[in-house]
């Protein structure tokens, strides 16, 4: 008879389902036996984290600054920088579209879409128009971010300053079906607070 700690090992090495997965963690409690060694998936850093999925998109920097990069393992957003020859300042309620000197060319089915940094909003009430801006898969121009200060001081705003995050994600086209009419639901026409406060 098999020992089950060792057949429930030999499992997870050679099934990596998410069903297996849980089955085994929930079920026989065996996570903490499997070692990194024997599933690459698991990162280094953290071992309870699974390597997220990654695609590969061309880029030109035209900037002197890094590429976008991931803070951290489990960061969704890359940090834009401002491609500028000199500071700028925006004055209260003020908006400026920056440049990033950044091009890229997304596969198809994918789009790019620049959202605001936290720190900027909350520390100095900087933020992004048209947020969450989307670039689209056939857009070939620069990546420009369009800045507002929403403070009722100015902000200057530095060459190189992180001024956006930029998430890559997954899109479907839809193909519509036209009818004469939709299905009903409990919720059916209400919108706009009708839950209350």
């Amino acid at each position: 008879m098999r020992h089950p700690v060792k057949y429930c090992n030999l499992l997870y090495a050679r099934y990596t389902t998410n069903l297996v997965r849980c089955f085994l963690h929930f079920y026989f409690g065996i996570f903490p036996l499997i070692s990194k060694s024997q599933n690459p998936e698991i990162s280094q850093s953290h071992p309870t984290f699974a390597t997220m999925s990654s695609i590969q998109v061309k880029i030109i920097n035209k900037s002197a600054n890094p590429l976008p990069a991931y803070a951290t393992a489990g960061a969704a957003g890359m940090d834009l920088m401002a491609h500028i020859e000199a500071p700028v300042t925006l004055q209260s309620l003020e908006r400026h579209l920056i440049p990033t000197g950044l091009f890229i060319e997304l596969p198809n089915g994918y789009e790019a879409q620049v959202r605001p940094r936290s720190g900027l909003a909350i520390k100095h009430g900087l933020t992004c128009l048209n947020s969450p801006g989307t670039i689209d898969a056939d857009y070939r121009g620069e990546i420009k971010i369009i800045l507002v200060n929403l403070s009722k001081e100015p902000h200057t705003i530095q060459p190189g300053d992180r001024i956006a995050q930029m998430i890559i994600g997954r899109v479907e086209q839809v193909g519509w079906e036209l009818v004469s009419v939709i299905g009903e639901t409990e919720r059916n026409h209400g919108g706009f607070g009708h839950t209350g406060k």
